[in-house]
C-alpha cells in the first residue's frame, strides 16, 4: 500500500514539474521606461504590446516592464543601458539624448508635424529603413513612435501670441523644442517629464510644451490653468519615442522568437499606437477642462503668426545636421509627402 502511495506521490510530482516547464516562458526580456505603471504609455502601448509578442511566442518570451526608473538611473540614461545591455528593452524619448538622432528629429520640427499622430508614425515606418535606422547603432527597434503634439501649458497666463511668451521661462524635452521656445522669445529649461509638477508648483518654469496625455498621471491640471493649441488642433511640433533591444541579445535570439516580435511591431502597430496616443490625448484635456482649466484653441490668424515665428526653427535645423553630412531639406519634404499621404 505505502508503495503504491510513494509511486503515486512520485508520479504527481513529475507530472507537477512538467507541467510547471511548459508554463515557464525560455525567453525573459526587461523593459524599462521612465513613467509611472499608470502611466497610458505603459497600459495602452506596452502592457498591450508586450501581450502580443509572448502569445507570438507560444509562450516561449516573458517581458517584464520596470516602469519608473525603478532599475535605477534617470531618464537620459535609458539609451546607454540597452545599448550596454544593463537591460534589454527601453522605451524613451528620443530627446533625452540630444543630437543623436539627428535625422528622426525631423517629426519633431514645427508645422512638419501637425495633428496626427497616426500618420506620423507611418511616415517614420516607411521612412526607417532607407532613412533613419543608420543612427540606431547598437539598437534594434521594435518601433518609434509620436505623441499627439506639444501643446502649451501654463501656470497662469494666457497666450495668444508669441508676443506674449516673451521672458517666460518654458520646459522643453529636446533641443529642438528649445529651438522653437527661443524662436518664440522664451527661455528653454530641459528636464524629464517626470520632474515638471514639481518644477511648475514651486515656479521653477512658467510653462511647458507637452501633450495633453501627459495631463492625468501628472496631474499638471493642478499646477496649470491654460492649455494652448493651435487651428484645427495643430501642434508647436512632437516627440519621438523608440522601444529598441539591446542589438546583441536581438541577434542571439533564434528565427522564431524574432520573428514573434516583428509580427507584433508592423505597421498596422504603429498606426494604432498612433490612434492610442491621439484617444489619450483627448481624454487628458478634457479632463483638464473638467478641473476648471481653459483650453484655447488658437483663430486661423494667431496660428499663422506662430506658423511664421518658428518657420526659423526648420532652416536652423537643416543647416544643423547639414553638419554631419544629411540633406536636411530633403528629410523635411519626405516626411511632410508622407504624413500628408497617411493623412489621407
Amino acid at each position: 500500500m505505502f508503495g503504491n502511495f510513494k509511486g503515486f506521490c512520485a508520479s504527481t510530482a513529475l507530472l507537477l514539474a512538467s507541467v510547471s516547464m511548459a508554463g515557464a516562458a525560455e525567453y525573459t526580456f526587461k523593459l524599462h521606461h521612465f513613467l509611472s505603471p499608470k502611466a497610458p504609455a505603459q497600459t495602452k502601448m506596452l502592457e498591450p504590446w508586450a501581450k502580443a509578442v509572448e502569445e507570438n511566442s507560444g509562450g516561449q518570451v516573458k517581458i517584464q516592464i520596470y516602469p519608473s526608473m525603478s532599475l535605477g538611473g534617470r531618464p537620459p540614461e535609458l539609451v546607454n543601458q540597452v545599448r550596454d545591455g544593463v537591460v534589454d528593452l527601453v522605451w524613451t524619448l528620443n530627446g533625452y539624448t540630444p543630437g543623436l538622432f539627428p535625422r528622426t528629429e525631423v517629426m519633431e520640427l514645427p508645422f512638419v508635424f501637425l495633428d496626427d499622430p497616426r500618420a506620423a508614425n507611418l511616415a517614420l515606418y516607411d521612412m526607417f529603413k532607407s532613412d533613419l535606422e543608420v543612427e540606431y547603432k547598437g539598437l534594434e527597434v521594435m518601433f518609434l513612435h509620436v505623441h499627439a503634439g506639444a501643446g502649451l501649458h501654463t501656470r497662469d497666463k494666457e497666450v495668444r501670441s508669441p508676443a506674449d511668451m516673451a521672458g517666460m521661462r518654458i520646459r522643453t524635452p529636446s533641443r529642438t523644442g528649445a529651438w522653437v521656445i527661443e524662436a518664440l522669445g522664451a527661455s528653454p529649461a530641459a528636464m524629464p517629464v517626470p520632474e515638471l509638477p514639481t518644477a511648475l508648483q514651486k515656479g521653477v518654469i512658467d510653462a511647458a510644451f507637452i501633450p495633453w496625455e501627459i495631463i492625468p498621471p501628472l496631474k499638471i491640471q493642478e499646477q496649470t490653468e491654460y492649455q494652448i493649441e493651435g487651428a484645427g488642433k495643430a501642434r508647436f511640433g512632437t516627440s519621438v519615442f523608440q522601444v529598441s533591444m539591446n542589438k546583441e541579445r536581438w541577434e542571439g535570439l533564434p528565427e522564431d522568437i524574432q520573428k514573434a516580435f516583428r509580427d507584433a511591431s508592423g505597421p498596422e502597430w504603429w498606426a494604432k499606437v498612433g490612434e492610442v496616443w491621439r484617444a489619450t490625448d483627448d481624454f487628458g484635456i478634457g479632463l483638464a477642462v473638467k478641473s476648471g482649466n481653459k483650453h484655447i484653441t488658437l483663430s486661423e490668424e494667431e496660428t499663422a503668426v506662430f506658423r511664421e515665428a518658428l518657420a526659423p526653427v526648420v532652416d536652423k535645423w537643416t543647416s544643423e545636421v547639414a553638419k554631419k553630412g544629411i540633406d536636411g531639406n530633403a528629410i523635411v519634404a519626405k516626411a511632410q509627402a508622407l504624413i500628408s499621404k497617411h493623412s489621407e
